[in-house]
């Protein structure tokens, strides 16, 4: 399997997981995945390739013409929406192959064990990442308890206080990272860093992939992570 693919079956894997700790529906075609949600949380499609069978391409196009929240995100460019229809974004992903150990984080990190431990780590990626369609945030609702151990989740904490967190989806060919935020009292003070140092740090025996933002991708690249493609994000247009 290619990186990219390798990125984009992880990413599938870490929605599919979601989907069954909420007990969300998950449908799977010959190279896409789509979950469908609750009102809030809405419908994901995910390509796993850059093919796409026809039948593939009929049913992701029925899919995104539903109403209400809709998110197809294509690493390969396998699908294409008028724009009157769909808005699109362009989003690195990025991998890192196992090379120069980092430090050990200067920001006390720390796992996600518990049901308690797991509340704050779903606070600070709903009120972090400004998730406006769970807010205000509600517990349990983004992280169930189910989640802990489909995946993993870390917490930074600075001065007493919870100040970033991340997810990790580990499989044996390749660690997945999502949410990776910071509060925004704590900002420009090396959450991120932190919390990417220990991730590198605890799986340095294979790639790490995820997919950047714009303010994200130079910390990124400093740690060793380097660009795969621009992933195209397909949102309603009217959303």
């Amino acid at each position: 399997m290619d990186a990219l693919a390798l990125a984009a079956a992880n990413a599938a894997t870490f929605w599919v997981r979601v989907a069954a700790a909420r007990g969300y529906s998950v449908h799977r075609g010959e190279a896409f995945v789509a979950v469908e949600g609750d009102e809030r949380y809405g419908l994901r499609v995910l390509t796993l390739g850059p093919t796409l069978p026809p039948g593939d391409v009929e049913v992701i196009e029925a899919l995104a013409a539903r109403p209400g929240r809709v998110a197809v995100e294509d690493a390969f460019g396998s699908v294409t929406f008028p724009a009157a229809a769909m808005s699109v974004r362009h989003l690195p992903v990025m991998i890192r192959y196992p090379h120069e150990p980092v430090d050990a984080p200067s920001i006390p990190v720390r796992r996600v064990e518990t049901p308690a431990q797991l509340r704050i780590a779903e606070r600070l990626v709903v009120d972090g990442f400004a998730l406006e369609h769970f807010r205000p945030w509600e517990p349990g609702v983004v992280f169930p308890d189910a989640l802990l151990g489909p995946v993993e989740l870390f917490v930074a904490d600075l001065d007493g206080e919870p100040a970033g967190a991340c997810v990790a989806v580990p499989e044996d060919d390749a660690v997945g990272v999502y949410w990776v935020t910071t509060m925004p009292a704590f900002r420009s003070r090396g959450m991120g860093r932190a919390l990417m140092h220990e991730l590198l740090r605890r799986y340095d025996d294979r790639p790490v992939t995820l997919t950047a933002s714009r303010l994200g991708r130079p910390l990124y690249e400093s740690l060793g992570f380097e660009r795969l493609a621009d992933a195209s994000w397909w949102t309603p247009s009217q959303a």
